[in-house]
């Protein structure tokens, strides 16, 4: 395969990721899918290793990178066939995010994967919005182990049915399954294509020499990181109940093209749920250095060959079952790619940014009856780091989530709430030749009765700016004027008006840019 034909073989993969986004965006029947696009697109090859994906959600994508292998290793895989899966100790994250995997064949030979993740803002939890302040997996909602929900082409009814029916909105969520369903064949169908057209003998080569490609990319970019030793330590502000200063401790450790990243010394799991599975450590850490990589390194398992992760069994970043995860994926991931960050500062003084606002600021709300019932959730941006060569972003989404923000009117729509702002929290971004980019605040009138959680961070330790430059500002949350912890769970009643101020970006740099 000569330099032009690879180049349009890696852009036909990676267009199918693409499509099978946009397919999932029109069918998908919940906001927090259609509107803020939170899920992921990616093919893998007959092994499991990823191949290509779509610029959608990183801890989604590099977590699945991560433990596809061990999901598809060992089935007996047809025409037609479709897994379902979001147990975070079985190649999930956390229980929202549910994975479809679906098998490609060509000529009768197995000879790809294509799979979707999508964040369901009801998946069963006691809590709406399905991101409670747990302290067990079994809170969080409903633990789908790897399942079959279609072999042959025919769809499980007593599958989904299992499911969705544990859910406060079967409608809704069974919508978004088919969606899924409907995204992932239709991916299928794309791939078989382009093996079918190639013949599987070359199609399957040219996944190899992708892979290959990437791994040569990755390795170039690695040597030029100076040999040695690269240690930080960066803390979570609490778990929600009652522990605080979670250290997460790394040690970089670059050896020409070769990398291990050892979190020795990290915290062990704690009671609440900022706990991570190995995959999602994984995820953030593979998110740093792919950052660092040439912008046409395929996303292929290649890139990430050459990095070597240690973790403590048992440690808040290799988190044992049943520990609570549904804010790991969010909150500590983003908290790993900080460390990650800052022990590399030291290497690449030049290339790394400031610590970014930090944190997902996540808001769950809904009303589980009587009554009408909802579940709504999403994520609100805040400041981007400042760099060598720029200052930081503005209200913007940074690092493990890449979502849209959910529109006003789409929110108010559709649920008993109204959006009373919505704007740039002006100064929060910190000082420094570069300037840190500026948070966001959001303020909620719930017009009903309402639950709500909140899992944020930064909201006690600042995000952390660089070469002399000034922290960004922290983040507040408010009901009513009055102030509440990063991580609660409360009622509110019609009138009740709540206030996320979300935090700045580390400043870059001694002075004033």
């Amino acid at each position: 395969m000569d330099p032009i034909e690879f180049s349009l073989f890696a852009g036909r993969v990676a267009a199918v990721c693409e499509e099978m986004g946009a397919a999932l965006a029109r069918a998908a029947f919940s906001p927090n899918i259609k509107d803020r696009l939170d899920f992921s697109c990616a093919v893998f090859d007959a092994e499991g290793r990823l191949c290509a994906q779509a610029a959608h959600i990183p801890v989604h994508l590099g977590s699945m990178a991560y433990a596809m292998r061990d999901l598809v290793a060992g089935r007996d895989w047809g025409p037609g066939d479709a897994l379902v899966v979001n147990d975070p100790y079985l190649g999930g994250t956390h229980l929202p995010d549910v994975t479809v995997v679906v098998p490609v064949f060509a000529e009768g030979r197995l000879v790809a994967f294509v799979a979707d993740r999508a964040h369901h803002a009801d998946i069963g939890a006691e809590s709406p919005g399905s991101m409670p302040l747990s302290r067990t997996l079994d809170e969080e909602g409903v633990v789908i182990p790897p399942t079959w929900i279609a072999r042959g082409g025919e769809l499980l009814e007593e599958v989904l049915a299992a499911i969705v029916e544990r859910t406060r909105n079967p409608d809704e969520n069974r919508g978004d399954f088919a969606a899924q369903l409907s995204a992932a064949r239709l991916g299928a169908t794309r791939v078989a294509a382009l093996a079918e057209a190639m013949g599987p003998e070359r199609f399957a080569g040219a996944l190899a020499a992708l892979d290959a490609y990437a791994e040569r990319l990755a390795r170039a970019t690695l040597a030029r990181i100076p040999d040695g030793d690269y240690a930080f330590t960066d803390v979570l502000d609490d778990d929600g109940l009652g522990h605080e200063d979670i250290a997460i401790r790394v040690a970089v450790r670059v050896r020409a093209s070769d990398v291990e990243v050892d979190f020795a010394g990290t915290a062990p799991q704690v009671q609440g749920n900022v706990n991570c599975p190995l995959p999602v450590t994984a995820a953030a850490v593979h998110y740093v250095f792919r950052c660092l990589m040439p912008e046409d390194t395929p996303a292929a398992w290649g890139a990430f060959r050459p990095i070597r992760i240690a973790a403590p069994e048992g440690s808040l970043v290799n988190a044992r079952r049943p520990a609570a995860v549904a804010a790991g994926n969010v909150e500590t991931s983003t908290r790993i790619v900080d460390a990650v960050c800052g022990a590399l500062a030291q290497a690449l003084p030049e290339e790394i940014p400031a610590a970014s606002h930090g944190s997902m600021n996540n808001v769950a709300m809904g009303w589980p009856g009587p009554g009408r019932v909802w579940d709504y959730y999403e994520t609100i941006g805040g400041g981007m780091g400042a760099g060598p060569r720029g200052g930081g972003l503005s209200a913007v989404q940074t690092h493990m989530t890449n979502t849209r923000n959910t529109p006003a009117e789409a929110l108010e729509m559709r649920y008993p709430v109204r959006v009373r702002r919505y704007a740039l929290r002006r100064g929060s971004g910190g000082a420094g030749r570069r300037r840190g980019g500026d948070g966001l605040v959001r303020e909620y009138e719930f017009l009903a009765p309402a639950r709500v959680t909140l899992l944020t961070e930064r909201r006690r330790h600042a995000p952390w700016g660089l070469a002399g430059g000034g922290p960004g500002a922290p983040g507040e949350n408010r009901l009513n004027g009055r102030p509440l912890p990063g991580k609660v769970s409360l009622e509110v009643a019609p009138g009740d008006r709540l206030t996320i101020a979300t935090p700045g970006g580390g400043g870059w740099g001694r002075g004033e840019g």
